[in-house]
């Protein structure tokens, strides 16, 4: 090892001009009560000019007495760890990671704060930048150190890991603590969750509280940007682009012509939305984490992508699946679940087992319902016998849940009472919607049989009368799949709903109000079409885009069916939900425990399906 073409070794240390005496002699004065030479070598050490033969000299000092450094020295500490170690000669590196092991192990007291000085590295360095008197700094993204600086941080951790083994239990605030701000720049976000993402590889009891803190970053995200404003932003981007290009075409081509230059086209892959853009970002960082954790040279790892599902789907209970109208962050469960058949169909028994259980809240039960028929409905990675096994446990709970309610005097239209019935009613439609073609294709009769066999007739005929509650677009698509199998005839029962609409009681927040709301369930559908650029490029091979059956026509001439705007019906013509205004957090009417179906309707004595996993 060399520095300025010396063996480091073999030589002594670099003469490097300073005042006062050596750390030892320094400290000893201190204790006596002689400050000077102490408050001289606080200032030195943080001198901007430093050179590196000067920060190897002060650091081979300080560990010749790290045991001296008790907690009254804690502000000389606190200078040494803030020396500019990072982007330095490798000499310099070696010798801070050995004071910070001597340190750690002679003085746990300072663990907390080496800490601290690594996870305050995982982020680019920020340049101080004033515009028109207005401060814009933000990260360096100019640094070509940036690599080999993370690499320093992460093996300062892990020299740190090793030395104490505690480590674990004081880290995790430290990384809570230091996430930066979601309105920070996509490259910072990027820098952070990359280098958390790290840390689970050699801390891996760390990985489901990382995990947790990363997409619960991201939520705030997602539900910044709603679908509309995305959209709205895209488009308005898209048409400015044809503009500049054409004016471009008009006056510049002569000049090109000429320079033999091509015009340099924008970048089509950045997100026009801020907020959607740093949600990509961070999604890509996700997804690639993913990818990488479960395959090795390109060989999916069965018992790592087991561990990873546990960990995701415990994120997923306590954070996104209580989140109303995210739109992005659970296609990290989406994407897992499409590396195995095994594991989309753990997911699906889960969301299953959830919006059975008469012990889970109604809201997450009703959420659960809409995962469950957005998956089978999204999922282009599932078999129709997955689809078939779904249904063949959603249909029977609901004939239960019917047959509950027979000689029940609350056996009518209530979303408050049976929400979770309306719920997995949509689900299941909403699925077949998108699903039937593959069930009755390559053996018509056989699939006929099998439609038959749900007896979608009682369900949609049932005093609860689920058509009134379910999303008109839901509705008028499966009365024309339904009538063109024979199946039931849903017509008449919404052109009743029509003539008896009532004012629908919502419990909200804020109170109870009165209104005709189109969507009284408040559902959205989880995997509706993703929107993302750069990330969702990896989710496009795996989903199901909706087209519109040729053969099956909504009936809108000779009937007025369900009483819905045009954007609506286009929005689910076009493979989307209504947009609703939203908020982050739970679905309105959220734990009202009271009046709710009945705890005795529980699981159907059926098996799932029996797949190795």
């Amino acid at each position: 090892m060399e520095v300025d073409d010396r063996d480091f070794l073999n030589t002594p240390p670099i003469k490097t001009v300073r005042f006062g005496g050596n750390v030892a002699n320094t400290l000893a004065k201190s204790k006596q009560g002689d400050k000077g030479d102490y408050e001289l070598l606080k200032h030195q050490l943080t001198d901007p000019d430093i050179k590196d033969a000067q920060i190897i000299n002060w650091l081979q000092e300080f560990r010749a007495c790290v045991t001296q450094l008790s907690k009254d020295h804690e502000q000389l500490v606190y200078a040494v760890l803030r020396l500019p170690w990072l982007g330095r000669s490798q000499a310099v590196v070696d010798e801070y990671l050995s004071f910070l092991s001597n340190l750690v192990s002679a003085q746990t007291v300072y663990l907390r704060t080496c800490l601290k000085m690594a996870v305050s590295n995982f982020t680019p360095a920020r340049v101080r930048i004033c515009e028109g008197g207005v401060d814009i700094s933000d990260s360096d993204d100019d640094d070509e150190n940036l690599p080999r600086n993370f690499n320093h941080c992460h093996q300062a951790l892990q020299i740190i890991l090793r030395y104490v083994p505690s480590t674990s239990r004081f880290l995790m605030p430290i990384l809570s603590e230091n996430f930066p701000f979601v309105q920070k720049s996509s490259r910072t976000l990027e820098c952070y969750v990359h280098n958390l993402l790290r840390v689970t590889v050699y801390i891996p009891a760390l990985r489901r509280e990382i995990l947790e803190l990363i997409i619960s970053k991201m939520l705030t995200l997602d539900v910044s940007a709603p679908r509309a404003e995305i959209e709205e932003m895209e488009e308005s981007a898209e048409q400015k682009s044809c503009e500049a290009s054409q004016d471009d075409c008009l006056f510049d081509m002569d000049e090109d012509r000429d320079s033999g230059l091509e015009a340099t086209p924008p970048d089509c892959s950045v997100m026009a939305h801020p907020v959607a853009e740093r949600l990509d970002t961070l999604m890509t960082v996700l997804l690639a984490f993913i990818k990488d954790a479960c395959f090795q040279n390109g060989v999916l790892e069965l018992e790592r992508t087991k561990a990873l599902y546990r960990d995701l789907l415990s994120v997923f209970d306590k954070l996104i699946l209580p989140t109303h109208a995210s739109y992005h962050v659970q296609y990290c469960v989406f994407y897992l679940s499409s590396l195995r058949l095994g594991l989309a169909e753990a997911f699906l028994d889960h969301l299953w087992k959830l919006l059975q259980s008469p012990s889970q809240p109604p809201i997450l039960r009703q959420a659960a319902a809409g995962y469950m028929g957005s998956f089978l409905a999204r999922a282009k990675f599932l078999p129709v016998s997955t689809v078939k096994a779904c249904l063949d446990l959603l249909l029977p709970w609901l004939h239960l849940y019917i047959d509950s309610q027979d000689a029940n005097s609350r056996s009518f239209c209530d979303i408050t009472l049976h929400g979770p019935f309306y719920a997995t009613c949509q689900a299941v439609f909403y699925a077949l919607v998108f699903r039937h073609r593959a069930i009755v294709e390559g053996n018509m009769k056989k699939g006929l049989a099998y439609l038959q066999s749900l007896n979608l007739e009682r369900i949609v005929m049932c005093q609860l009368n689920p058509l009134k509650v379910c999303l008109p677009a839901i509705t008028n698509m499966f009365a024309a799949i339904t009538r063109k199998y024979q199946l039931v005839f849903c017509y008449t029962i919404i052109e009743r709903n029509n003539r008896n609409t009532l004012p629908i009681i919502r419990s909200s927040v804020g109170g109870d109000s009165v209104s005709a709301n189109t969507n009284p369930l408040d559902s959205f559908f989880p995997f509706d079409p993703y929107l993302l650029k750069r990330s969702g490029k990896l989710i496009e091979p795996l989903y199901q885009v909706w087209e519109e059956p040729a053969d099956c026509v909504v009936d809108t001439s000779k009937r007025e069916v369900r009483k819905v705007s045009v954007d609506e019906e286009d929005d689910f013509l076009r493979g989307e939900t209504p947009q609703m205004d939203t908020v982050m957090g739970m679905t309105p009417g959220s734990f009202e425990s009271h009046l709710r179906s009945p705890s005795s309707v529980g699981s159907p004595p059926l098996a799932f399906l029996q797949r190795p996993f």
